[in-house]
């Protein structure tokens, strides 16, 4: 019997959340189409998976026993899948590097020209990710190495070295009446729409809607977008304001959107970020030296 891992990742979602309503959240589905899949699974394995009552989805005993083993199965396929995909990178001398909103910013270019007189013959793919990918398809297998934003979900399990550090600035319509100022204080900002990633980006999400330092105070999401042109769209039509790095005024300027500098928040870290198992490759630490070779220093980072 075949099962597609799909389902299974499905499973883990929903024994992880111990509800369905977070878990289809979480993966992006409905909640009618989650339901379907983990019964699509159930009745492939001709067991009962989980019981449903108020307090959430508590697993079988034949769903502990599935729920012990899955996940191990399904790090085995993600490494599988990993290596094939980077084995015919390398034959065809393409490194794979996936990137968020600006990458490393101005550094990105240097960085790159700096591969190519290593590797002569090499070519970088540059593939821009979506915000409900935050590793930029690094955890997935789907790259070779990232250019990210930290912090990010799953960066405990990847490697990753601090690139550049700068302040976090928030994007707000032009006739706002805080567009006005030259420096926001973020607690006046605690009252407003913002416009957020996915809930499924996790803490990246959270990070970027600055919920630790807000003491409490709720967030009020007036949108949620995956990409950045979506977002720019949704904050230039008052559905809300955003935070953003300092280098996203020179990267996605925009008529009808400013954007300004906000006290009380710390600053937002750029990183290159790769496989554990990569280590030892030669070719993804080179991309690595690159990246720390070619570091903007403190001063050269304006915001």
């Amino acid at each position: 019997m075949d099962v597609d891992t799909r389902l299974l990742r499905y499973f883990v979602a929903v024994a992880e959340e111990g509800s369905l309503t977070r878990a289809a959240e979480r993966l992006f589905v409905s909640q009618p189409a989650l339901t379907k899949q983990i019964k699509q699974l159930e009745t492939q394995l001709g067991v009962r998976l989980f019981t449903r009552s108020r307090a959430g989805m508590a697993l079988t005993e034949p769903g502990r026993a599935l729920e012990a083993r899955v996940p191990a199965l399904l790090a085995e396929w993600d490494g599988i899948l990993r290596e094939t995909r980077s084995t015919a990178g390398r034959a065809a001398r393409v490194l794979r590097v996936g990137f968020m909103a600006s990458a490393a910013n101005e550094a990105t270019p240097h960085i790159i020209a700096e591969f190519a007189r290593r590797r002569p013959g090499w070519r970088v793919d540059m593939r821009q990710a979506a915000w409900s990918e935050p590793s930029a398809g690094l955890a997935d297998g789907d790259v070779d190495a990232a250019l990210v934003r930290m912090p990010f979900p799953g960066q405990d399990a990847l490697r990753t070295e601090v690139l550049l550090s700068e302040p976090r600035w928030v994007a707000l319509p032009a006739g706002h009446p805080l567009a006005a100022r030259e420096v926001i204080p973020f607690r006046e900002l605690w009252d407003e729409p913002f416009v957020a990633a996915p809930p499924g980006s996790g803490r990246w999400r959270d990070y970027w809607l600055a919920t630790d330092e807000r003491e409490g105070h709720p967030v009020r999401v007036g949108a949620v977008t995956d990409r950045p042109d979506d977002w720019l769209s949704a904050i230039a039509n008052g559905y809300g304001m955003a935070l953003a790095p300092a280098s996203a005024a020179r990267f996605y300027a925009r008529p009808g959107i400013v954007y300004r500098p906000v006290s009380g928040i710390g600053p937002s870290q750029v990183g290159v970020a790769w496989a554990r198992a990569d280590d030892t490759d030669p070719v993804v630490q080179d991309f690595v030296r690159c990246c720390l070779d070619n570091r903007p220093r403190p001063e050269d980072v304006t915001g």
